[in-house]
């Protein structure tokens, strides 16, 4: 399949818009949908291991607490809209959760040996992350970042399926 042109580029053109869309969606969105929704479990996972079921009041800061009861304030004001999840993980993005995992590296450190590089991974394609996510354009090597890191966080998932070790969905 052909690449669009970046709409943008041209003039105003619905179909061009929406090919723009469908490019980007079948592309990166969806891999950037796994990528953050395995962040979210694999950063439950190890916390709930690590901390215990409550490990929100104890490894999340305040100000990222507080902007997540600010967002569930907003979904709980308009009632007949789909809610993001039913755990706090579920109103964070991204950097939230790399700062996280950065803050509390020592307890990914005995699950994940290579965490610091994660990080650092993940906090790669915060960028690429927001150009998709805000329904910008990508560029190659924003798609090329997302693809590698894709299959990267694909093998990490097989990995952490072993003994002795549960993901848990939150």
């Amino acid at each position: 399949m052909a690449v669009p042109l970046d709409f943008r580029t041209k003039p105003l053109s619905l179909n061009a818009i929406a090919d723009c869309g469908r490019y980007s969606g079948r592309i990166s969105y969806w891999r950037l949908y796994v990528i953050e929704n395995v962040v979210r479990v694999i950063t439950h996972s190890v916390l709930t291991v690590q901390i215990g079921p409550k490990w929100w009041t104890v490894a999340v800061s305040p100000w990222i607490d507080k902007k997540v009861q600010g967002v569930k304030a907003d979904y709980r004001s308009q009632p007949h809209r789909a809610n993001p999840g039913n755990h706090d993980i579920y109103y964070l993005f991204l950097p939230d959760l790399t700062k996280i995992i950065s803050t509390h590296a020592g307890l990914f450190n005995p699950i994940i040996p290579e965490i610091d590089t994660w990080i650092a991974r993940l906090e790669s394609i915060r960028l690429p992350r927001n150009i998709v996510g805000h329904m910008n354009w990508p560029n190659n090597k924003d798609r090329s970042d997302v693809d590698r890191l894709y299959r990267d966080i694909k093998r990490l998932h097989q990995q952490l399926q072993r003994p002795g070790f549960n993901l848990i969905i939150p």
